[in-house]
């Protein structure tokens, strides 16, 4: 087996930043004392899991429409996760630092999910 082989949602850098950004979500919904908020962590945790898996879909479809839905899907877990978040900051379940480093990266997710749509369209 090659291990060069990449599937071609693996070579789009916004999947890349949406499984990063998940895992540093995992790693503080980790730290949750168990069976606490457990509902609130559940959400979260598909919320920001759904992000790269819906870019992944979304590229495996045969029509350019229909991957630009899945990404405005990611757009919306993506903003779930932001929604969440202040929560989660305001019931101090997360500190300051978590919340504001969870909203920079998903500006960046942001803006690369749109320029991606941006590029979509304009070919």
């Amino acid at each position: 087996m090659n291990s060069e082989f990449k599937f071609p949602f693996e070579k789009l850098e916004v999947w890349h930043l949406a499984v990063y950004f998940a895992d540093y979500v995992l790693n503080i919904l980790d730290s949750f004392p168990p069976n606490k908020y457990s509902r609130v962590v559940c959400q979260m945790e598909a919320a920001v899991t759904s992000i790269p898996q819906n870019i992944a879909e979304g590229k495996g479809r045969q029509y350019k429409k229909e991957f630009i839905q899945y990404i405005y899907i990611a757009e919306g877990s993506l903003f779930e996760v932001l929604t969440l978040s202040e929560i989660l900051k305001r019931r101090k379940l997360i500190r300051e630092e978590e919340s504001i480093e969870i909203r920079k990266r998903a500006e960046i997710i942001d803006r690369k999910l749109h320029g991606l749509i941006n590029s979509l369209r304009s070919r």
